[in-house]
């Protein structure tokens, strides 16, 4: 529970004693370009300069090949393409495909080209995440007038084309996000998966009312819909709850947000990171696919953080790490009560709904069919659960 230091050893590629993934499976999530067509109010790569700061990837297949081959060949490795936008490098996608055939794929997008990609990378993405904010007003004020709309017709154009899933990855940052747009996102897509913005002056007291009460609105219509209601973090919290095994096995009991345990971020240019929100921090560099040499995540759980006392740690496992290490780590007070803190309030407010309707009962009665999809979803391990 503390952080990894950074040994010379290491960053000359020497073996480590400490085995810098966690579990047998690793998510590669391979950043083809630093630039996107679309200028979102909120883009976190803003922080840092890091929007449109590298074009397309820097390094060969073979670099990438002879990396995996010497840290990445016992563990079974899922692949989420990233970015910027990651189809303005439609090449690099392809050839990551053709070469590794029998790793899973993902694919991060804000939808806007979705329409364009080819029979040959749909039908190899497992999931398609599809960065979205609500409804269309919220979604165009954030994104640009029109991308809701247009996002919707692309993914309706590429149904029948993907036969994996579509995921809703929503950014809930707006006050005004209503119940009755996340809910019109469950009939859209395959699932919805919910994060609360890490924004400043974006949790104020009534704003906090509002998202409780659609937060409460979600769970009520969670367990008394007939079929498995596909709200990502409700259904996590849930199965964590229910069988809470499952928040440990994968990973050793370590936390949901994958930086500490089993996902590597891998800039154009190489570098690698643990969090994809961190990649302007010098201190966070945790590898270099060129210079082909990995060190355990720097950015770990910590006895600052007060996770261990917390009412949801048994089925949280800790959100997200960047933000704690903010607050809690690098001590910034004002990010802690403006941002972490209310956060981990509406966490534990999300928990003490679920428990409401006594989550136990319910699955003991549910169709086997749910129970299975609430059990196995392969979404969660391609984000964090906790919103």
């Amino acid at each position: 529970m503390t952080f990894f230091p950074q040994r010379s050893e290491e960053i000359t590629g020497a073996a480590s004693e400490i085995s810098p993934i966690v579990g047998d499976r690793v998510e590669l999530q391979l950043l083809t370009t630093l630039t996107c067509n679309l200028k979102c109010t909120y883009c976190s790569l803003g922080v840092g300069d890091m929007v449109g700061s590298q074009g397309k990837v820097s390094y060969t297949i073979d670099v990438l090949d002879a990396f995996i081959k010497k840290h990445l060949a016992s563990h079974e490795v899922y692949v989420t393409f990233y970015g910027g936008e990651p189809t303005l490098n439609l090449d690099f996608i392809k050839e990551v495909m053709e070469r590794y055939p029998t790793f899973r794929f993902q694919l991060q997008t804000n939808g806007t080209l979705l329409d364009g990609l080819p029979d040959s990378v749909l039908a190899n993405l497992s999931n398609i995440l599809l960065s979205i904010d609500g409804g269309e007003e919220i979604t165009d004020g954030f994104r640009g007038r029109g991308v809701y709309r247009q996002v919707v017709k692309n993914t309706q154009a590429v149904r029948d084309r993907m036969k994996g899933s579509f995921t809703a990855r929503v950014t809930w940052s707006s006050e005004s996000t209503s119940f009755e747009e996340l809910d019109e996102l469950a009939d859209t897509f395959d699932y919805v998966y919910f994060q609360f913005v890490a924004g400043e002056g974006t949790y104020t007291p009534a704003a906090m009312e509002k998202k409780k009460a659609v937060i409460t609105q979600l769970v009520d219509k969670f367990f008394s819909s007939k079929e498995l209601y596909p709200i990502i973090p409700i259904m996590g919290v849930v199965r964590n709850k229910v069988l809470p095994t499952r928040a440990t096995e994968l990973y050793h009991g370590k936390t949901q947000c994958r930086v500490s345990t089993h996902i590597l971020n891998v800039m154009p240019d190489g570098k690698i990171y643990p969090c994809p929100d961190m990649m302007y921090v010098p201190e966070m560099l945790q590898g270099n696919l060129i210079e082909n040499w990995l060190k355990p995540s720097p950015l770990q759980p910590h006895p600052n953080m007060p996770c261990d006392t917390c009412e949801a740690q048994p089925w949280c496992r800790g959100n997200c790490l960047k933000n704690l290490y903010l607050a809690y780590v690098k001590n910034d007070s004002n990010y802690r009560t403006k941002v972490v803190e209310p956060i981990c309030e509406l966490v534990r407010f999300l928990g003490r709904e679920i428990d409401r309707h006594n989550p136990q009962a319910w699955y003991a009665k549910a169709p086997l069919d749910v129970r299975k999809t609430l059990r196995d979803c392969e979404v969660y391990e391609y984000v964090e659960i906790m919103p």
